[in-house]
């Protein structure tokens, strides 16, 4: 009998990166973004970016951050820097003990917004990050889900140039090689992924996956 916290590796059609990733990115290069704003998307960050007022501290972002667990544990591993966690799901968030948001807590900030309305609303604004991370985003694995992937996403370029160390971690090895790829690609850089280290968890999902046996994945890149 599986458990109940057991969680299935993740099960995809695709084999190896996406045959027209590259084409996608190429479209964004000439391609102009308009879709709208998320407009409570937009109240959000709003009232979220008022908290840092007269604030100096350095950013860091966690984003799709869950029931915020993971916000708490880099606000304690980066006591000098504001940590900022923001998630789409108002259960999760209010299952971490945020009922009422933006809400701040120490160093520590999380909001409810959508987050390719907050990442472009962050840019506009001026933020530079000192830190980014995108722990376990969904990984949409149906090939024709390609585009829902963040390093498919026409915001994808946003996200990179807020800046910053940004980290990616999952538990399917190919989002891995295609957020790498997309990065490369962007970027010129030249980056490849590698196994998380054996540490503490870093969020609930961290933690379920490997109790599970899973692989997990990162990719780190400084911009």
């Amino acid at each position: 009998m599986i458990a109940a916290n057991h969680s299935r590796k993740v099960h995809s059609s695709q084999a190896g990166i996406h045959p027209r990733l590259g084409e996608v990115l190429a479209r964004y290069r000439t391609a102009e973004w308009k879709s709208p704003l998320h407009e409570p998307s937009v109240k959000a960050f709003r009232a979220t970016n008022s908290l840092l007022e007269k604030n100096d501290l350095p950013l860091i972002l966690d984003s799709g951050c869950g029931t915020g667990e993971s916000t708490r544990k880099l606000a304690e591993a980066f006591p000098e820097c504001l940590v900022i966690g923001v998630d789409k799901s108002a259960d999760r968030l209010s299952r971490g003990g945020m009922a009422e948001l933006p809400c701040r807590d120490g160093n520590a900030i999380w909001a409810r917004a959508e987050l390719a309305t907050f990442w472009r609303l962050a840019l506009q604004a001026g933020w530079r990050l000192q830190r980014h991370y995108l722990l376990y985003p969904n990984p949409w694995p149906k090939p024709g889900q390609l585009q829902r992937r963040w390093h498919a996403h026409p915001v994808f370029r946003d996200l990179l140039q807020l800046a910053g160390r940004v980290e990616m971690r999952t538990n399917w090895e190919t989002y891995a090689e295609e957020f790498a790829f997309a990065v490369n690609f962007v970027t010129g850089s030249e980056v490849s992924p590698a196994m998380v280290p054996e540490t503490d968890p870093i969020s609930p999902f961290e933690r379920k996956y490997r109790a599970s046996g899973h692989d997990l994945y990162r990719l780190v890149l400084s911009m």
